[in-house]
């Protein structure tokens, strides 16, 4: 008899959502649009999940495999009409097919090298720790995130710089929200992160989020995003002079901070403030904006698939007529740098916008 999975209890309506859709929303998703197979549309994702959590076929790798074909991009969920939640349905697939053994490889990966990858945050964040304004009494908690901590020191300084300037004083969180592992399958590994760092916050009077992916993780802890936070303060930032040389300067919609915490304007008053105009645009921005291919560890488990996704988004900014094209995500930052085209991310400017001026 083939297996079931406890998937079916918990998740019913929205499998049974998606497993009766006649594939509405398959262009919405950025996966099946670089692969263009059924089997990776969300339709095809969730019938697979649903027909796997009812016994109707064989569990095997590469029926689990398609659960983790998901970048977590909130895409789907926008063209819905009934909201449905994909991302979160196929994240407890994963962790219901790795607890059967059939996990992605990479993606087992990311579980083994998570406590080294904890470390190297540690240690940079130790390194950052020097920074002025950085204080262990601090009432002003920032989770700077392990994407920025060991992959982009420099935003993660900026950041810095900007919340003291706002609010005086910070004191770091040394931690990882366990996002990764969440992603992976890991849901224990996940809740001991997540417990370890939440007890780090515990009474500080402002929980400040650098990434919005740690937000999203952490939104019903109290996190906020820098973004918004700053963005109540908008008489703190100038324009920055040297902006005027390029030609645009466009702002890239994250997922998780447009469609996943719901902002959207706060970037772009910020941004306005350090040209001293509104931003360029895309031509599919807020809800309808392309993903960059760098989340739901899309990165480590199809990589070629996550590069193709990327450049989708790059050649719409070219097509637009190019400039410097400005996020505010550590993963949307790896994934868009590198190809050519000048990225920047939000933290810098917002850093050269809040200097004191000379005059």
């Amino acid at each position: 008899m083939k297996r079931t999975l406890a998937l079916l209890d918990q998740s019913r309506a929205a499998l049974e959502t998606c497993g009766y859709c006649p594939k509405l929303c398959r262009a919405a998703c950025p996966v099946s649009e670089a692969e263009p197979r059924d089997s990776l549309t969300p339709w095809g994702k969730m019938s697979l999940a649903w027909f796997a959590a009812r016994g109707d076929v064989e569990v095997d790798r590469d029926v689990a495999a398609t659960a983790w074909a998901c970048t977590g991009c909130f895409s789907c969920r926008e063209h819905c009409d009934h909201r449905n939640e994909v991302a979160h349905t196929l994240g407890a697939a994963r962790a219901e097919f790795r607890a059967l053994g059939l996990a992605p490889a990479a993606s087992e990966a990311v579980i083994a090298g998570f406590e080294a990858k904890r470390r190297a945050t540690s240690d940079s964040l130790a390194e950052l720790a020097r920074e002025p304004g950085v204080s262990p009494t601090a009432d002003t908690a920032l989770l700077v995130g392990c994407g920025y901590a060991t992959d982009h020191p420099s935003e993660a300084r900026a950041a810095i710089a900007v919340t003291t300037r706002l609010f005086g004083t910070v004191r770091l969180v040394d931690g990882c929200c366990g996002l990764p592992l969440l992603l992976a399958g890991d849901r224990a590994g996940f809740g001991q992160s997540l417990a370890r760092l939440t007890e780090q916050i515990r009474g500080a009077p402002r929980f400040v989020a650098l990434d919005p992916g740690c937000a999203l993780v952490l939104a019903e802890h109290g996190a906020k995003t820098l973004v918004e936070l700053a963005a109540t303060r908008l008489d703190a930032f100038h324009p920055v002079p040297r902006l005027a040389a390029y030609a645009a300067v466009r702002w890239q919609d994250p997922c998780k901070l447009g469609r996943g915490l719901g902002i959207y304007d706060a970037p772009r008053q910020l941004l306005s403030r350090a040209l001293g105009r509104p931003p360029d645009e895309l031509a599919r921005v807020r809800g309808e904006a392309l993903c960059s291919g760098g989340g739901g560890l899309l990165p480590q488990t199809m990589p070629e698939v996550a590069g193709r996704i990327a450049q989708r988004r790059l050649d719409e900014h070219r097509d637009c007529g190019g400039g410097l094209l400005v996020t505010g995500c550590a993963s949307s930052l790896t994934s868009l740098r590198g190809r050519g085209v000048e990225v920047a991310d939000l933290v810098t400017l917002l850093d050269e916008a809040s200097r004191p001026s000379d005059g």
